[in-house]
């Protein structure tokens, strides 16, 4: 048994042409009939008319009424042929044949035809009915007599003295001249009706045409499935998208990038006025190399931003803007950096140890006993090793102590001395220590880099950090200030210290790597801090030859007092 074969079903849009067809088609149908019946209804109306005028005029022409009443007032009624040669005959077939109409009628008061065009029927009563004419009625009729069918009028006729009727006057118009009018009326109906369905046509054409364009040839079902998908992807993936239409309006908004740029959803807003990074605006442009990666800040994040194109075959669909988020892994390249620069630190250390070591091993060699435990008692008073930064211990917090170690391990490596100021002094715990790090981090290494290009023959670079009280459910504030050796910030006078924060900006010479993040640490720094109510600010932009420039961060809510009683840690414990 053969199987039956599936019918493909129609195209939407094929489906929506046939039924625009159809309802172009229909509408003018029902229009042209509309205005048919009308025009029918138009021409019967005017026959009418003229039928109750011409009616009228012979109804009160004065032989005719005394002809009327003197026929009336005879008992019985007069031959056929009397009538035939009569004077309403004559006045009646006068009547008909300069106007053109059907019959002109003329009756007594019992409704005896007294003038007809028939001449067999002279002398019969009349086949409608009469009665309203006689009881002095004016009517319009639409009936068929024997003379066939007519839209025509009755009039009484009236006695000349008295006032009495006496007959009636019956004119109607052949409903076939009506028709031969309409059929005239009917050419520029026709017309018209073909006109306005050919231009349903050709719109309908023209709607299928752009429902296809603007549906990129997709069906319904398609479509829905599309969005479905499209609402899957974007609410589901962790990188913001952006999608920017042709006419230049946001269309897609993901919850990514709300969330990424710290923005409400901007969907319908103009691109060019979204409260966006100007950087990020910049991906769009016309002369932008499409697909290039740019870091920027935005919501105390660091940001990766690239665009490209969206294209359907050759019709262009605007733009898409992918962010991915960088700031943990700048912040675990940090930490690897600090690691990497105790890793350097303890190699150097392990060469002092085994030099210690073989002096050790030398005096006990040569017999000199006493001198080899001179030496081993002085490296337990002094330590095995120097700490790479003096005054740690005014940094309560061996988060800090740790972390301004290893910064001054890595200074000392580049020929900078990284020193504490005198108003250093940290009671409290830091809780924050990944932001404190960021900002501090960012402050301490773009010092380094100032001391080692400055003029001055002396490189150092000092920090000063002094926490500060704060409200018990907030916590303490840090204050940090950084001063380095170096040639200050070329062209910050005059109120432009904010240029520094610009994102981008950098004073090295060499050229930025792609994806290094040179040019954002002092943007992140201070939208961290401004995050949390603080700010980073320029107190003093430096000089050429030196001492360079100085920074001051301020980080509410990073610390918290020290649960370690002041007794035992004065005593050791």
């Amino acid at each position: 048994m053969k199987g039956r074969s599936r019918r493909t079903p129609l195209r939407f849009s094929t489906q929506t042409l046939l039924l625009q067809l159809g309802v172009v088609a229909l509408v003018v149908l029902l229009t042209s009939a509309v205005h048919v019946w009308l025009t029918y209804e138009r021409l019967g109306r005017e026959a009418e008319n003229q039928a109750l005028t011409l009616a009228r005029t012979v109804a009160s022409d004065p032989d005719v009424r005394a002809e009327v009443q003197r026929i009336s007032a005879q008992p019985g009624t007069p031959p056929a042929a009397e009538l035939l040669a009569g004077p309403l005959m004559a006045a009646a077939e006068g009547a008909r044949t300069r106007t053109g109409a059907l019959f002109v009628v003329i009756t007594d008061e019992t409704g005896l035809r007294l003038a007809h065009p028939d001449a067999e029927r002279l002398g019969e009563r009349v086949s409608t009915d009469p009665s309203e004419a006689l009881a002095g009625k004016e009517v319009t009729t639409r009936n068929t007599g024997t003379l066939g069918p007519s839209a025509g009028a009755k009039v009484p006729v009236f006695a000349p003295d008295p006032g009495t009727v006496v007959g009636e006057v019956s004119v109607g118009y052949s409903t076939e001249s009506i028709g031969q009018s309409l059929a005239r009326d009917v050419v520029p109906i026709a017309l018209t009706a073909a006109g306005a369905l050919l231009v349903g046509v050709l719109a309908s054409f023209l709607l299928r045409r752009r429902l296809q364009r603007l549906t990129l040839g997709l069906e319904p079902e398609e479509i829905s499935t599309l969005v479905h998908d499209q609402v899957a992807v974007l609410q589901g993936v962790a990188d913001g998208v952006i999608g920017v239409a042709a006419d230049g309006r946001i269309s897609v908004f993901n919850a990514a990038a709300r969330r990424l740029l710290g923005q409400p959803d901007l969907t319908g807003t103009p691109w060019a006025d979204a409260p966006v990074p100007p950087r990020l605006l910049a991906l769009t442009r016309a002369d932008a190399a499409e697909g290039d990666a740019v870091e920027l800040v935005a919501g105390g994040r660091v940001l990766v931003a690239s665009a490209r194109k969206a294209l359907h075959g050759r019709e262009d669909l605007g733009w898409v803007v992918m962010l991915r988020d960088r700031t943990e892994l700048q912040q675990l390249t940090r930490q690897l950096d600090a690691v990497g620069t105790m890793s350097t630190a303890l190699r150097a250390q392990r060469h002092e140890f085994a030099n210690q070591l073989h002096t050790i091993a030398g005096f006990m060699s040569i017999g000199q006993h006493q001198q080899a435990r001179d030496y081993l008692a002085r490296l337990a008073a002094t330590g095995p090793l120097k700490f790479p930064v003096d005054q740690a211990e005014l940094l309560q917090d061996p988060y800090l102590q740790a972390f301004l170690g290893a910064k001054g391990v890595e200074a000392d490596e580049r020929g900078v001395t990284l020193r504490l100021g005198p108003e250093t002094l940290v009671r409290g715990q830091v809780t924050e220590p990944q932001e404190v790090t960021t900002v501090l981090g960012n402050l301490i290494d773009n010092a380094v880099n100032a001391a080692v290009a400055g003029s001055a023959p002396d490189r150092w670079v000092e920090v000063e950090v002094l926490d500060g009280p704060g409200s018990p459910t907030a916590g303490g504030t840090l204050h940090i200030v950084v001063g380095d050796s170096g040639d200050g910030l070329p062209g910050a006078g005059a109120g432009g210290e904010d240029a520094v924060f610009a994102e981008g900006f950098t004073t090295s010479e060499r050229p930025a790597r792609a994806g290094a993040g040179q040019g954002l640490g002092l943007a992140l720094a201070r939208q961290l801090a401004r995050r949390r109510g603080g700010d980073v600010r320029v107190l003093d932009p430096g000089s050429p030859g030196g001492p360079g420039a100085v920074f001051m961060a301020t980080l509410p809510g990073t610390t918290v007092p020290n649960e370690t009683k002041p007794n035992e840690r004065d005593n050791g414990v």
